[in-house]
């Protein structure tokens, strides 16, 4: 920093020297060449450091609602050059006063917040600390230039009950997003098979009218062509038929079930007989 030689010392920039004569304060040495007669009783103090400083102070403390937090407070700090004798006499140990400043306004004021609150209002608790070392630093020299509350960290315990209060509630979210889908899917599902049975229903009912015009031109056709026979012959012919198809059907289907039922002409006479039956019966009957 200083180097004598002869009766001159040299201040570098950023720094002033302490002057002393005789062994009280003489003068404040700006950066430079200066002259310190050392026989007429001048000798150079110390120096000090006008360049910008930091500080860590880490301060354990608790919430309102009872949770013991670490709070990480930065201070930025300086001397001030016109009081530099100030700085350089008035204080043993400038950092461990400034921690004992943040000590006591973390401890007054961390206290007074939930946990939530004292996350949500780092600024308000960074410029209550920023005040009251403002206040204090400055009737010893010191410049205070900015304040930051840097973290704010609970206990493990706490952490990880919070982290799984977290998962707890992103859960049911998850859950209740899943179920609302799942619901989606069982309405959509259920108003495509009402339509496809509703479909299927016109389906089926548009074969039969198919299927009854076709007998009728039928029955109309075979009587004019064919001399002598009635519509009940001719029903009796196309019920055969039916009969027969039908049989064939089942025959070719390798996976169908075994069916036993009458066969022989007179099998097919009672058939007959009962379907014609039971259309009469409908018709003399109806619902």
């Amino acid at each position: 920093m200083g180097n004598y030689l002869c009766c001159c010392i040299q201040v570098d920039q950023s720094t002033v020297a302490i002057k002393e004569r005789f062994g009280k304060f003489d003068e404040v040495l700006e950066p430079g060449c200066h002259c310190l007669p050392w026989f007429l009783g001048s000798q150079m103090a110390g120096h000090l450091s006008l360049r910008l400083q930091q500080l860590d102070v880490k301060c354990e403390t608790k919430t309102k609602d009872n949770v013991f937090v670490n709070v990480v407070a930065s201070v930025q700090y300086r001397a001030i050059a016109d009081k530099a004798n100030d700085a350089f006499y008035k204080l043993t140990n400038t950092r461990s006063q400034i921690q004992a400043y943040v000590f006591d306004v973390i401890r007054a004021s961390v206290p007074k917040l939930n946990l939530d609150d004292a996350f949500e209002q780092k600024n308000e608790i960074a410029k209550a600390v920023e005040d009251e070392l403002e206040k204090a630093m400055s009737a010893y020299g010191y410049e205070i230039v900015q304040t930051l509350i840097v973290d704010i960290e609970p206990d493990e315990h706490v952490k990880r009950a919070m982290n799984e209060i977290n998962a707890a509630a992103r859960l049911r979210v998850a859950a209740n997003e899943k179920a609302e889908a799942e619901k989606i899917l069982q309405i959509k599902r259920a108003e495509g098979e009402a339509e496809a049975k509703y479909l299927s229903g016109l389906g089926i009912a548009r074969q039969r009218q198919a299927i009854v015009d076709g007998l009728r031109d039928s029955v109309l056709g075979f009587s004019v062509n064919v001399p002598g026979t009635t519509a009940k012959d001719v029903m009796d012919m196309v019920l055969v038929t039916q009969y027969f198809d039908t049989m064939k059907e089942i025959g070719a289907t390798s996976k169908s079930s075994a069916v036993f039922i009458p066969h022989g002409p007179g099998a097919v006479r009672d058939v007959a007989s009962q379907i014609r039956d039971g259309l009469l019966q409908a018709s003399q009957h109806p619902s």
